[in-house]
């Protein structure tokens, strides 16, 4: 039976952590643990999962409003009361909600109806995520024979779309690790770019954290062109996933080839151009004295980053992606080092399990984020007191995640000042991290993902890979940029004097948090005629996933908990109550009747989303944001009365 254990770690000497563990979440197997009915449980879900993989059925939903009932005050805080009891039975020790916070298919396998495997849970077969999976379950001991149906069908699909010739750049750069790709099929990942300078638009330095994190130990493992040990698995491998004997494959052909069911950044013919140069003439020219002398400090320098990196993040890294690729730099570098063994245990840190198996995280958690979404959620139902307890054990998770101090010489390895991170409002007087925080802002006011933007959108001309686009900039983004506006109007009501010019400028380019309203603000009341006019006959919102993936509105023509909870929440504050409540009536009548019998709410096709082409799951999204809609609804309804 597995246990969920909370902030352990500290036992074992390998592991570091600034805040005692705080928020770290591992499962760990007990193989006497648990009663046979808890086991019968647990065989039940997996098996349900299984039978219901292929399809959306909310099947615990109950009705529990008819089509002539009133949402009345009354059941308003009936729902929230049902939905805060399960809900804060949940919480940590710790005081955060643990979850899943999974969906990317190339971290871990999930079968695809057709044979395949996506890129992630919700898309079709591609060739990146069914060459990987393949690969891994046939390293972890899956045989393929006549009753291994998952791996026949799985190779019949890369087979018939062109074989792993045509894989995307990051599965061939996996493949030529585990050594079924051959190096030479791999379009060239210099590490001299990082010596260029540093002004330079195109230095590693100025892209998006994630990017570059990610690029810099596959630069260094593609110049070392690290394969694994060549065992009987692999050769096998080498016959599986080709449709040609393997030492006939044209390479040179392979590396230009991508499977157009994994194009969505298409290579332009400059960077097509690029690529050749590169891989016929400089990749050549960096392994030749004296230029080699170059490449040796490029890869020393390298490393000097990403042991920089490990051990400012005690080794998690920035996500599951980078952690191990750096944790196989580490490997090249001295399998024996004291940096490889302290990367070992943090792989714990990115595992989940749930009914459909071991799988993992997108990042070790999204513990603050959520937590702090929640405390809100939680003050915007007027209950505070009923659950006090619960909302004292959030605050005092945030408060104790804060960051306390910059990482060393952050300069130098292209970070931002840190320290101050994670502001609770009510603790602001606190002067020594008031004082010190600072928040990463664009030149425009605006706010980017982690970083401020430190690059122009034309250097995404040199994005390598065709799975994901939008990846070398730190692009600007509504939903942080109105979430530092309206943390800043909160904080300069406790501190009006601090920076008060630099926070007015940011502040005046905000919409409801700024006091804009529905009568005096164009931008708002396109806003809200534009969520009417998607809003379903039903009452509720449900957009498919892939309008973010083509940029535009996509109607999935069913409700869903979380789309709902967020399209009442952009009328309610842009003052629909007192304009005509009754489209918020409809929709409050919807999340209702979605809700569960334990109180909770379904969880639905997930929604978090980067680069406009990965989707992941937020957990605890399908139960804060109903809570913070029907909260938030039922206090301006009295208000209004009064």
């Amino acid at each position: 039976m597995w246990k969920l254990k909370f902030g352990e770690g500290a036992s074992n000497p390998l592991l570091r952590s600034s805040n005692g563990f705080l928020g770290r979440e591992t499962w760990e197997f007990d193989p006497n643990g648990g009663s046979p009915e808890e086991h019968a449980v647990v065989e039940r879900l997996r098996r349900d999962f299984t039978r219901n993989r292929f399809t959306q059925k909310d099947k615990h939903e109950v009705s529990n409003l008819k089509d002539s009932s009133e949402v009345t005050e009354e059941v308003l805080l009936t729902s929230l009361r049902r939905v805060l009891d399960q809900y804060s039975s949940l919480q940590a020790p710790d005081g955060y909600w643990p979850g899943g916070y999974s969906g990317i298919l190339f971290i871990l396998p999930l079968m695809n109806e057709d044979g395949g495997w996506s890129t992630h849970t919700l898309g079709p077969s591609s060739m990146f995520g069914s060459c990987v999976n393949y690969a891994t379950l046939r390293l972890l001991g899956e045989v393929l024979d006549e009753h291994n149906d998952g791996l026949s069908k799985g190779r019949a699909w890369i087979l018939s779309h062109g074989s792993a010739t045509v894989a995307p750049q990051w599965a061939k750069i996996y493949l030529s690790v585990i050594g079924v790709y051959d190096w030479s099929g791999n379009n060239p990942i210099i590490p001299e770019l990082w010596l260029l300078p540093h002004f330079l638009p195109i230095h590693p330095g100025r892209f998006w954290c994630f990017c570059r994190m990610v690029y810099m130990p596959m630069s260094y493992i593609y110049a070392k062109r690290f394969i694994g040990p060549i065992t009987p698995t692999i050769l096998a491998l080498r016959e599986e996933l080709y449709d040609v004997p393997y030492n006939k494959i044209n390479w040179n052909n392979a590396r230009i080839s991508c499977c157009k069911d994994d194009i969505i950044y298409p290579p332009s013919w400059f960077q097509n151009i690029a690529m050749a140069s590169l891989h016929k003439f400089m990749e050549p020219l960096f392994n030749m004295w004296p230029m080699n002398k170059l490449r040796k400090r490029a890869l020393t320098n390298l490393m000097d980053h990403i042991h920089y990196e490990d051990e400012n993040s005690n080794y998690v890294g920035l996500c599951p992606i980078n952690k191990v690729l750096n944790m196989i730099c580490c490997w090249i570098e001295n399998p024996n080092s004291n940096a490889f063994r302290r990367h070992l245990p943090r792989i714990h840190d990115f595992l989940w399990l749930a009914e459909d198996g071991m799988k993992s995280k997108v990042y070790v958690g999204s513990q603050c984020w959520d937590t702090a979404l929640i405390v809100q959620a939680y003050c915007s139902t007027g209950l505070t007191q009923e659950f006090s307890e619960t909302i004292k054990k959030a605050h005092d998770f945030i408060k104790n995640a804060q960051v306390t101090k910059n990482c060393p010489n952050y300069k130098r390895y292209y970070r931002e000042r840190s320290k101050g991170g994670v502001v609770v409002i009510k603790d602001s007087t606190n002067p020594s991290r008031r004082s010190n925080s600072r928040t990463k802002v664009n030149k425009d006011g605006t706010l980017s993902s982690a970083e401020s933007k430190r690059t122009t959108p034309w250097v995404e001309f040199i994005n390598p890979s065709e799975s994901f686009r939008n990846i070398i900039v730190d692009y600007p983004y509504v939903e942080c940029t109105s979430s530092l506006i309206q943390a800043l109007i909160l904080f300069k009501g406790v501190h009006p004097g601090y920076r008060r010019e630099e926070i007015d400028r940011i502040i005046k380019n905000g919409l409801v948090a700024a006091g804009r309203t529905f009568q005096n603000s164009l931008s708002i009341r396109k806003a809200c005629n534009f969520l009417l006019s998607k809003q379903l006959s039903t009452g509720g919102w449900g957009e498919d996933y892939l309008g973010c993936q083509v940029e535009e509105y996509i109607d999935s023509g069913r409700p869903h908990v979380v789309h709902t909870a967020w399209g009442m929440l952009g009328l309610i504050y842009a003052g629909q109550v007192e304009l005509d409540p009754a489209p918020l009536y409809r929709a409050a009548k919807e999340l209702i009747n979605m809700q569960l019998e334990t109180g909770e709410f379904p969880q639905q096709e997930i929604l978090g989303s980067f680069n406009s082409s990965l989707f992941f799951n937020y957990t605890n999204y399908r139960n804060l944001f109903p809570i913070w809609a029907l909260g938030e609804f039922h206090r301006r309804l009295l208000a209004k009365r009064a």
